[in-house]
């Protein structure tokens, strides 16, 4: 990993067509803008991860959907 300071204002540059600009810094958290052709996917990490989470949930294997409907079928 790569680790940079800078400040306000200043840039970053990843290969020929990604910028990063520093917006605003305040105590805890930094404000960043990303400058990319619109073919390249930015999300934040947690998103990716909420993502996969629901993939593997969706998933499921009839064991489980069995439990799940006898839970919810009325008595």
């Amino acid at each position: 990993m790569l680790v940079l300071s800078r400040r306000v204002g200043e840039k970053i540059v990843i290969g020929d067509d990604i910028i990063i600009t520093v917006v605003d810094a305040k105590s805890e958290t930094v404000r960043i803008g990303i400058e990319a052709p619109r073919d390249i996917q930015i999300n934040r990490a947690e998103v990716r991860e909420t993502a996969e989470a629901n993939k593997q949930a969706a998933c499921a294997d009839n064991s489980v959907l069995q439990s799940l409907r006898k839970l919810t079928r009325p008595a």
